[in-house]
Parts: structure tokens; sequence; C-alpha cells
């Protein structure tokens, strides 16, 4: 491992990185689209000439291409905490207070912040104080911190995936498979102010480490992942699955308990494998938990697993496809693409690898149906199962010539349009 580390990954990382920033900051030099954006109905309204004004944590210049969107909340936690006045607010009756309107009273009310997982921007703060020697601003501090965490999160997943797959793909597959995650078409994601660089490196490391049997590293990585996302609860699937086949849980039968005692030891391992589902559940029952569900319904429109409430936000996508607004069409081609590409895959794997698989399969579920159409192309970053099926078919020198054709070209469209602050997913 240490070998291909230094060989192969840790400078195809690097110079990945340094591309996918140096291609956005080269694409905003070269020319302007036009305002507004109409992928979307909302996105007309948060694209218009008074866009992001007072929105201090977007418009820092330090670093601007890898901020938009949702990296305002980050950035806020991580510079003045979630309760941060400079990020909106959202009151008990469901109205948003801009942060330039002075003299509210603005008891009773949350920070749309609340909204986000703590540890991606809680990470990011940690990193924030050493970076203090460059003598940047805070919010280009923490900017810069935001960047180094994905980009980190995005080597360990890198180095995870090419453990996974080494055995069942051999060095060459692997080495596609690790590929394929840096130039997915939403994998510039994976180096912005987002939290997918840091989740991805969790979540996969986690999967790696129940491969090798480490439980207590898989125990911690699992939980961290479930401080980042919602969706990092999933890894108490592959991770009971994966005890329970270790048959260690056939030494806590009563028979057992009662004759010689508790067994510790796979008592033990038993809840280490549940870490994740034990950590959501603190934070869900805690202040943060509450708030969080508070915004999501109330703002974001967000709730797990309406299933009916998806699939009707999917068809209602679909027949907007043909209303005669191009710039819509385009956006929900990629969407449904991605759609596509996480259902086939997830499928597909399945007679491979099913532990992976399953949480693969909770990714893809729980981002499909828990809030409107959007995102999917964006979410199923975090599906393993998606990276390994393309590898497997990348076997093929023409479906791995074309697959790295379509994925640079639309990643290369993604990541200039997030750089225009354009909504990509």
């Amino acid at each position: 491992m240490k070998k291909i580390l230094f060989r192969f990954i840790l400078p195809l990382w690097l110079a990945w990185v340094l591309i996918v920033i140096g291609f956005q900051a080269l694409a905003t030099a070269r020319f302007l689209p036009q305002w507004p954006d109409r992928a979307q109905e909302w996105t007309e309204q948060y694209t218009g000439s008074n866009y992001q004004k007072g929105d201090v944590y977007l418009l820092d210049p330090f670093m601007n291409n890898q901020v938009a969107w949702d990296s305002e909340y980050y950035l806020g936690i991580a510079t003045g905490g979630y309760n941060d006045p400079r990020i909106p607010t959202l009151t008990t009756s469901g109205n948003k207070i801009p942060t330039n309107e002075p003299g509210i009273n603005l008891k009773g009310s949350y920070s749309l912040s609340y909204a986000f997982f703590p540890l991606y921007p809680w990470t990011m703060w940690l990193i924030h104080w050493p970076l203090k020697i460059f003598r940047l601003d805070p919010i280009a501090t923490s900017t810069l911190a935001g960047v180094i965490v994905s980009a980190f999160g995005t080597l360990a997943a890198m180095l995870s995936l090419y453990d996974l797959t080494r055995d069942p793909l051999g060095e060459d597959g692997a080495m596609r498979t690790v590929f394929y995650l840096l130039i997915f078409p939403t994998g510039f994601f994976l180096v912005q102010v987002y939290s997918e660089g840091l989740f991805v490196g969790l979540a996969f490391g986690c999967l790696a480490m129940l491969k090798r049997r480490q439980w207590v590293i898989a125990a911690l990585l699992g939980a961290a992942a479930a401080l980042t996302r919602a969706v990092g609860v999933a890894l108490v699937i592959p991770m009971v699955i994966a005890w329970i086949r270790s048959e260690e849980w056939t030494d806590i039968g009563w028979q057992q308990i009662f004759s010689r005692g508790i067994p510790w030891l796979p008592f033990g391992r038993a809840l280490l494998m549940c870490s994740p589902l034990i950590v959501f559940l603190i934070w869900k029952f805690s202040y943060l938990g509450s708030a969080f569900d508070y915004v999501e319904a109330n703002f974001f429109r967000r709730e797990v697993l309406n299933l009916g409430s998806a699939f009707h936000a999917w068809s209602e996508a679909y027949q907007s496809m043909f209303i005669g607004n191009p710039e819509r069409t385009a956006y929900y081609i990629t969407e449904f693409i991605g759609l596509l590409i996480g259902l086939v895959t997830c499928v597909a794997c399945l007679k491979y690898d099913f532990e992976l698989t399953l949480f693969s399969l909770a990714v893809f579920i729980v981002s499909w149906g828990s809030g409107p159409a959007q995102g999917i192309q964006r979410y199923i970053l975090a599906a393993p199962a998606v990276f390994i099926m393309l590898a497997r078919w990348g076997k093929n020198p023409i479906f791995d010539r074309v697959w790295t054709i379509i994925s640079l070209l639309l990643m290369g469209l993604l990541a200039t349009l997030f750089a225009f602050n354009y909504w990509v997913a």
C-alpha cells in the first residue's frame, strides 16, 4: 500500500486538486454567464440582481470559485458557530429573516446553519487555527481550511477504494476505480467547501476497515461519518452484517451468559458495530438534532424517506423537461443520468459485494426519497458501488474511453457552473 500511495495515488490526488481548482479559475476568468439561472423555478429568484446581497460568506474573494450555495453555512459554522448572526434565520412561524435587516428580535428562531451536520465545519474550525499563520481574514482562512479538509478526505477515500477493490479487481481495476471517483461528473465537489470530500473519506474508510476486521477503527470512522452527513447512519447496515458473519454473536446466547457470565469482548464489538446508529441517535435527540429537523422541514423541505412525495417530485421534474426551458431540460438531463447510473450500478453490484452494496443502495434510496428532485448526481458520490461497477465495466477499453470522455466533459461543465454560482446539484 505504501508503494502504491507514493507512486500513483498521492501524485494523482495532488495533480487532480490543482487541476480542478486551476480549471475553475481559468473558466471564470474567460467569460461571464447570463443571469439569472433558470435551471429550476426557485433558482431564478436566487440568482437575480440581488443574489448574495449581504451574504458575506459567499462574497469573500479568496478561493471564491470553491464557494457557493451550502458553502455559506459551513463557513458560518466554522467561523462564527451555529448562531453566527451573519447567517439567515428561520422563525418558529416559518419566516426566513435575512441577515441585513437591523433591529429584528431573533429570539425563538433557528439559524439555517442548523440544517447541516457538525463534523465538517468543526473540522474546518480546528484546521482554521494553524492556518492563521498565513494572516488571511477569518472567512478566507475558513475557506482554505474547508478545501484542505475536503481534499484530504478525498485522499482517504481514494486509498480506501483501492484497498476495497484490489483483491477482486486486481491492481489495474483498483486504480481504475480510484480514477473514476475523481473524474465522476460531480467529483469536483470533493474539493469544494462542501462536506462530500470528508464524508466519502470517512465512509469508504469505515468499509475498508470492516474488510480488514479492524473493528475499533471502523466504529470510529462510522461514528464520525454519522456526524458528517445524515446518511452516514446507514453504515450500521454493513457493519452489523460483517459482525454477524464473523460469528462472534454466537457467544452472546442467554445460556452462555447465565453459565459463564457476559462475554464482554463479542458484546463490546456488537456495540461498536452499532456506533453510527448510537452516535446518530445521541445527535438526533440533542438540541442540534431538533433544530435540524425544524429547519430541514420548514425551509429546505426535506424529510426522511417520504417516497410518495419523492415519486411525485421526480415525475414533475421529468415533465418539466418538456416545457420549452432549455436550461431546465439540460439540468434535469444530468440529474436523470445520475439517477440511472446510481440505480443500475447499485443493483448490478449486489452479486459482487453484498454489504458494500446495501450501504450504496441505502445512500441512493435515502437521497432519492427524502426531498425535492435535485442533487442525486452529487449524493451518489457516497455510494462506492457506483465506482466499483463502473470500474468493472471499464475493463472494456471502449467503455473506459467513452466514460472518461463523458465524465471529464460533464465535470468541466458542472465545475464551471458551480464557480459561477449556478445551481448544479
